[in-house]
């Protein structure tokens, strides 16, 4: 899997390295790279493109589209993109799989601890912080996504506006509502003259230490339907769900706590923080939620649910994409689906706020939390490390 060296006009040429220091890259992103989806594919930005020249800027730019286009997060479509550019599909399943594994490891060793001192009245005080401080970092992901994606764009407000209230109002994810965003972009910003024509091309190129359980969770032993359901709900997850990792927050709330009623809204906020203090892709938190229902095998099914249709839509539509993602009717259809995403996340920020902050201390963290990441540029783990020593002290016990 060598790669060859490719040039671009004037661009500077790229340079030909092993496949396996690029491999190397992604699995130190993987365990290292904090900051959320945008950061992410920002450090693959700066790293692969502008200091290394491992990767032209035409191959990010169309696998940044190609990953705002398809469901699932964001910054792992962009890092299975890039490894099929370099090395085909081989390639994009090892670097897939090398910069999921390290935040799914620790996620699962998180489980573990969650599992076995969850009701000590440590662990609920450090959460009791925790989960107040992860609202105010998530309002301002979400407005620092709607200043990047909607700007000026009355129509796409109108859609952000629809999705945050319905959001807000209906306390989980209404998935036909993105596509429909879509849609009503498609057919405003570019009408669809050619759209029949354009479907039709779509479908043409269509060991276990004694402490590490592998099914039991938080109520015992899962039932093999459990596990069923885990892989169902997940894989639903990974293929409807747009945007920003953090835009799967709303739909894993409507599934997770109110239709299966696995989590409660506290042991759901708690998996929204352990995504938030581990590097890796923030949708990995699926592997903390998996093991508190079904142990390790939870965990295991639950990724491959949530990761398995990303990699299916990078995948599968690559080679039609890289020469058709300049289309205007397909930029419509991203811009309006990206504007439905952060609606949704908009409104998660008021269904999850409203169960987090209940008292004066977890206000207080919040808002602190919340001018922090406005104001100064301190890596979000260290937030949340100080929230959690707030919440020890401040906890009503």
């Amino acid at each position: 899997m060598e790669p060859k060296p490719q040039s671009a006009g004037d661009a500077p040429a790229i340079i030909a390295v092993p496949f396996w220091r690029f491999l190397l890259y992604f699995l130190y992103l993987g365990a290292l790279g904090f900051g959320g989806p945008i950061a992410l594919a920002g450090y693959m930005q700066r790293d692969l493109v502008e200091r290394r020249r491992w990767t032209s800027e035409e191959d990010y730019q169309v696998g940044l589209a190609l990953a705002q286009l398809a469901p699932g997060p964001l910054a792992a479509q962009l890092a299975i993109y890039l490894g099929y550019v370099r090395g085909g599909i081989l390639g994009g399943t090892l670097v897939g799989v090398a910069f999921i594994l390290p935040s799914f490891l620790m996620v699962v060793a998180l489980g573990i601890l969650y599992l076995q001192y969850g009701g000590l009245w440590w662990m609920r005080a450090l959460f009791y912080g925790i989960g107040a401080a992860v609202i105010g970092i998530i309002v301002r992901a979400a407005y620092k996504l709607t200043r990047i994606t909607i700007k000026g764009d009355i129509l796409l407000w109108i859609i952000f506006g629809v999705l945050a209230l319905t959001t807000a109002w209906a306390e989980e994810e209404i998935a036909w509502l993105f596509l429909l965003g879509g849609v009503v972009a498609l057919a405003v910003k570019a009408p669809p003259e050619g759209l029949l024509k354009l479907i039709r091309r779509v479908e043409t190129h269509l060991a276990i230490a004694p402490w590490l359980s592998l099914t039991e969770g938080l109520q015992g032993p899962a039932a093999l339907d459990t596990l069923w359901q885990i892989l169902w709900f997940f894989t639903k997850a990974g293929a409807f769900v747009f945007g920003s990792g953090l835009a799967i927050v709303p739909f894993l709330y409507g599934g997770v706590v109110q239709h299966y009623g696995w989590l409660d809204d506290r042991q759901f906020l708690d998996a929204v923080a352990v995504a938030m203090i581990t590097p890796g892709p923030v949708v990995i938190t699926v592997g903390f939620i998996g093991y508190l229902v079904g142990g390790l095998t939870g965990a295991t099914l639950a990724a491959i649910g949530v990761f398995m249709p990303v990699y299916l839509f990078v995948i599968i539509p690559s080679p039609w994409f890289k020469r058709h993602g300049a289309n205007p009717q397909v930029k419509a259809f991203v811009d309006g689906v990206t504007a439905a995403a952060t609606g949704a996340i908009a409104g998660a920020c008021v269904v999850l706020g409203r169960r987090a902050i209940f008292d004066i201390p977890t206000l207080l963290i919040a808002l602190a939390a919340l001018a922090v990441v406005w104001r100064f540029r301190i890596p979000e783990p260290l937030i949340i490390a100080a929230a959690g020593i707030a919440g020890i002290l401040l906890f009503p016990g």
